[in-house]
């Protein structure tokens, strides 16, 4: 499974039943993985929703097969504290809090919590206690928006 194809399947799924689709998160295991799928509406996310799309995505991927092994599946809202994929998610929330940890070490360290002050295609700047950090877009492993 290439990852084109898995993004290809899971946005016509969500964008085609009339769902924006935030991001997902998908972390294989050799005996169960897990895919969590992000989806957003003007109206805001039901539970309803969330099962229209599961159900959805279910039977797609039950003819296309895009992961061979055993995984669970869920649909969720962003929710408050939503996660950050893309760089115009980033740029909507210049001057929140934000935590992102890194898939390797920078400046020794790999979790990094600070306000958002600027994005650009390959990094996000981020200032924690006065000091200024950028994190390039490819060495972010997740990153989430927080609330308080």
């Amino acid at each position: 499974m290439t990852q084109d194809i898995l993004d290809n399947l899971i946005r016509s799924t969500v964008e085609g039943l009339g769902y924006e689709l935030w991001g997902y998160d998908y972390r294989p295991h050799s005996e169960n993985g897990f895919l969590r799928i992000y989806i957003e509406s003007e109206n805001g996310i039901t539970v309803d929703d969330c099962a229209t799309v599961s159900n959805q995505i279910s039977a797609v991927f039950d003819v296309e097969d895009p992961i061979p092994t055993a995984y669970t599946l869920e649909i969720s809202s962003p929710g408050i504290d939503r996660m950050l994929f893309t760089p115009e998610q980033y740029t909507a929330y210049i001057g929140h809090t934000v935590k992102i940890k890194t898939r390797i070490p920078l400046n020794n360290r790999r979790n990094y919590k600070g306000i958002l002050q600027a994005t650009t295609a390959e990094t996000v700047t981020l200032d924690i206690d006065h000091e200024i950090f950028e994190i390039p877009f490819d060495t972010i492993e997740h990153s989430r928006l927080k609330s308080a």
